[in-house]
């Protein structure tokens, strides 16, 4: 009878029927049976997490997925993420205002996507003939960057970490090939960040488009040419069935950063081990990302060689000439947009210079000695 009562009694009964299960031993009835002592758990908080990158995609989308489930399991469970693909939540490159302003409660993007804020957000993400993506990693840790991100990002209720890392980038699919600066003048191109800012000073117009919409566009003749990431991501979205012309290696992104943002007061309303389970999360996403890019690249470039006859050309002297002199003219001018960008262009600039000081007797000849020597 009692069992029949409880299963009839609904919603009502079974709340209360469990709230007396889990109520601590000093609230039952005197002649209840001992019952071991409660164990009281704190209900995970759900966060909401939009991302650029189309769902699940190779790199891009499964870090960000993977980042998700680690920020769980690193907070002991008083943190759940709720993952949204670009276009699910939001619109891709639209996940700065959401976050900024409550909408959502992180992203997971690249800070270049936010030059209409402010130009300083592009040296969180790659300069043209910049860092990479160690010596930036080295930079931001270390060298002043985080503070000077950190001031950037509080002006729009925001704080972000590096969180994964593509390495270095391709210079791009071409539908035709690239011998002169004349052949480049004209050409529409997907090519975002300061990378494209450069490109215009060559007589490129520069678009930027979601990475899903990419495709289509060279497809329709809406675009003449595309950069994405590198061989791994551009053979998922085949792009060499559109652009047989592949260019490398790029110039405009040596190191390119992703990143996780939180809106700043859910940060400061987390505890310190949560915010502590979210830096970890990001920290193991760079490290494994960057290793995954590394390793996928390299068979993903043979496959496109061997399986689609895709040849890698190098742009001319002549156009890297004009690239490097296009670059500085395009840095200069980002410095003198506002003290703040100053500050941030100043403190990249000085630690590339230090960096390149370092590579010069290292990464560099090593690179080079290796490939005489046959390996």
């Amino acid at each position: 009878m009692k069992r029949r009562t409880l299963l009839t009694t609904g919603g009502l009964g079974l709340g209360a029927a469990l709230a007396a299960c889990s109520a601590p031993e000093s609230t039952k009835a005197e002649g209840d049976a001992p019952a071991s002592p409660a164990v009281l758990r704190k209900k995970a908080r759900t966060l909401r997490m939009v991302t650029s990158w189309p769902k699940n995609f190779p790199g891009l989308g499964t870090v960000a997925e993977e980042i998700s489930q680690n920020i769980g399991k690193l907070s002991g469970g008083t943190l759940a993420v709720k993952l949204y693909a670009a276009g699910e939540l939001v619109p891709a490159h639209e996940e700065f205002d959401a976050v900024s302003s409550g909408a959502a409660d992180l992203y997971h993007s690249s800070e270049y996507y936010w030059l209409g804020k402010s130009k300083a957000f592009a040296f969180f993400t790659a300069v043209p003939f910049g860092m990479t993506a160690v010596e930036q990693l080295g930079w931001v840790e270390n060298g002043g960057g985080r503070a000077l991100w950190s001031a950037l990002s509080a002006r729009f209720n925001l704080i972000a970490f590096p969180a994964g890392s593509t390495g270095h980038q391709m210079g791009g699919w071409f539908k035709k090939e690239i011998n002169t600066l004349d052949d480049l003048k004209g050409l529409i191109m997907r090519i975002p960040g300061l990378g494209g800012d450069v490109m215009r000073e060559l007589g490129v117009s520069p678009k930027l488009l979601a990475g899903g919409a990419i495709y289509q566009a060279l497809q329709s003749g809406a675009i003449d040419a595309t950069e994405w990431v590198g061989p791994w991501n551009d053979l998922a979205f085949g792009f060499y069935r559109e652009a047989p012309y592949y260019y490398g290696p790029g110039f405009h992104e040596p190191g390119s950063t992703v990143v996780l943002g939180s809106n700043l007061d859910v940060w400061n309303s987390l505890s310190e081990q949560e915010q502590t389970a979210i830096r970890g999360a990001c920290g193991w996403a760079m490290s494994t990302s960057l290793a995954q890019f590394s390793w996928q690249n390299a068979k993903a470039l043979k496959t496109l060689q061997d399986d689609h006859g895709v040849q890698v050309r190098n742009f001319s002297d002549e156009i890297w000439k004009a690239l490097g002199d296009a670059t500085k003219k395009v840095l200069a001018e980002v410095g003198k947009s506002d003290p703040e960008t100053q500050a941030v262009h100043d403190s990249y600039m000085t630690a590339l210079h230090e960096a390149s000081t370092w590579a010069q007797v290292s990464d560099g000849p090593y690179l080079r000695l290796r490939s005489l020597a046959g390996f």
